[in-house]
């Protein structure tokens, strides 16, 4: 758990994701088209990646992947970013963080 809070705490927009997942895939397609530049976590690529699935489930999040934080605070999954961004929240909280400047 201390070493998720490290790894999302480092960077304004952190997204842990797996390749093989049709929603991840579309999460951090959203994000790299508003122009933000997330630190994406890979779990079925790194190391410790099952560790980290399973300190996600401990937040609460299922499924486990996509997972985002925003400012070190986390957001949800691809349900709740998609509801932020249809209700006008995700880009107001994105430019808060600094990782949106337009």
């Amino acid at each position: 758990m201390e070493k998720l809070q490290k790894m999302v705490s480092e960077k304004p927009v952190v997204i842990f994701s797996k390749n093989s997942c049709c929603l991840s895939h579309s999460i951090k397609t959203l994000f790299v088209d508003f122009g933000v530049n997330p630190t994406i976590y890979e779990l079925d690529e790194i190391n410790r990646g099952k560790e980290i699935e399973q300190a996600l489930a401990q937040l609460g999040c299922s499924p486990t992947v996509p997972v985002v934080f925003i400012g070190a605070q986390l957001v949800g999954g691809a349900n709740q970013v998609m509801s932020l961004h249809l209700n006008r929240s995700l880009v107001p909280m994105l430019k808060r963080v600094g990782a949106l400047w337009v």
